[in-house]
């Protein structure tokens, strides 16, 4: 019996390294070349599901790529490079830093992501920020291949309402730029 558990926790562990985690615009592509470490403080491995439960102090990392959660759940049964990682947490968070250096964070109870389609998914009190905007839902997806976000503001009985909040320095620099821009076209006629 254990013979048989030992070239499956092998097997599952190595999908586990070869898969890709989440990125939410512009990602370190590096990150995506790094194997993929789970750590926690138990684990529990379905070999007939294909299927492995991270429990207590969950923390996926991946090169610049850190998600923290209370639990994580590998679903492996679509094969290699087609696990979805889901992690739930109140809340769960996810962090990593961009091309550009800007660090990018998120946390929601719970978060999913799809390697084969590059999804991630947050849901219930979901909320993502980079440098100092901000967007605040009941669930947003972000589909990393096409750079793509939906927020949705969930159903009547929480405020239904999407909120994003972009900060003066932010706005400042933007029209500043728009000032900058004005004026060279103005110079060249």
């Amino acid at each position: 019996m254990f013979k048989r558990f030992i070239p499956l926790a092998a097997s599952l562990i190595t999908t586990l390294s070869v898969a890709v985690m989440p990125t939410v615009a512009l990602a370190d592509n590096t990150d995506f070349d790094k194997p993929i470490k789970v750590d926690a403080k138990s684990q529990f491995i379905d070999g007939k599901k294909k299927t492995s439960t991270f429990k207590e102090d969950v923390k996926i990392t991946q090169g610049s790529l850190v998600i923290t959660a209370d639990e994580v759940q590998v679903i492996a049964s679509d094969g290699d490079g087609k696990e979805v990682f889901v992690a739930y947490g109140e809340p769960a968070s996810y962090s990593q830093t961009m091309d550009d250096g800007a660090q990018v964070k998120a946390s929601a109870n719970e978060i999913r992501y799809e390697v084969a389609s590059k999804l991630i998914s947050l849901q219930g009190q979901a909320q993502i920020q980079q440098d100092s905007s901000m967007v605040q839902g009941d669930s947003i997806r972000y589909d990393m291949g096409k750079e793509q976000l939906l927020a949705t503001g969930g159903d009547s009985s929480s405020s239904g309402r999407v909120t994003t909040v972009f900060q003066p320095e932010t706005v400042k620099g933007l029209s500043e730029d728009e000032k900058k821009s004005d004026d060279n076209e103005g110079d060249n006629q």
